[in-house]
């Protein structure tokens, strides 16, 4: 694998238990490149996504993620590979029961981080760069979803990943709302990560256009294939 390049996927096949979901899924992604992944609700785009942060395993094609391979990773080694990576979903799934500061404290414990000074610093400085620097004693409840959708930004940062993996990022966001997060999530790409982001929002391409992959019958499709078969 190139050392520019953070993702590369070469003829995989993507199961969801014993059932084939997507196959022949080809997927090269650079340092700092911005990658949309569109189709329609159970196109796969969710579980491309799983197999990436081998969630679900890769049984056949090749797939390289951070230096890992997604082939033959051991149990004990996928902790590893997610901490190069920053996950975001539809849903936020923040802790209700704590603040702010603590449901990004909670994913840094599990994550091995001992520290508490440089815990604090780094948890100032990531609420910093979503806009919410004066929110960390808050509760969950007390934001609106987009502040809620920031926070879970905020923490996908935590470890300075190389990644992100974006699900349905403005999937129950209003319209001005998710423009924000993705200038947002462009400002990201733009500091030198690579965002992969699944949408069926394709009002968003508008304002914020970038390379497109399209999930399909059981297909992925590139831009120019998209444009070639519409």
């Amino acid at each position: 694998m190139d050392s520019g390049t953070i993702i590369e996927l070469k003829n995989i096949s993507v199961f969801q238990r014993e059932i084939l979901v997507l196959s022949g899924v080809d997927l090269t992604i650079g340092k700092g490149e911005f990658v949309y992944l569109i189709g329609k609700t159970g196109s796969g785009k969710s579980s491309l996504l799983q197999t990436i942060y081998a969630d679900l395993p890769l049984k056949v094609g090749t797939g390289h993620v951070a230096g890992y391979d997604l082939a033959s990773i051991k149990n004990r080694d996928i902790p590893f590979l997610r901490r190069k990576l920053g996950i975001i979903f539809q849903d936020f799934q923040l802790l209700i029961d704590r603040s702010v500061s603590d449901n990004l404290f909670f994913v840094m414990k599990a994550t091995g981080w001992k520290d508490k000074q440089k815990m604090e610093e780094r948890v100032h400085d990531v609420l910093g760069k979503v806009g919410l620097e004066t929110k960390g004693f808050k509760m969950p409840h007390q934001l609106s979803g987009g502040e809620q959708q920031r926070v879970a930004i905020a923490r996908s940062l935590v470890n300075d990943p190389e990644i992100i993996l974006a699900d349905e990022p403005t999937g129950n966001l209003d319209p001005e709302t998710s423009k924000g997060i993705m200038k947002l999530l462009f400002e990201i790409s733009g500091s030198g990560r690579s965002v992969l982001m699944a949408t069926h929002n394709y009002s968003l391409f508008v304002d914020f256009p970038s390379p497109t992959m399209k999930c399909e019958d059981g297909k992925m499709m590139s831009n120019e294939e998209i444009m070639g078969i519409n």
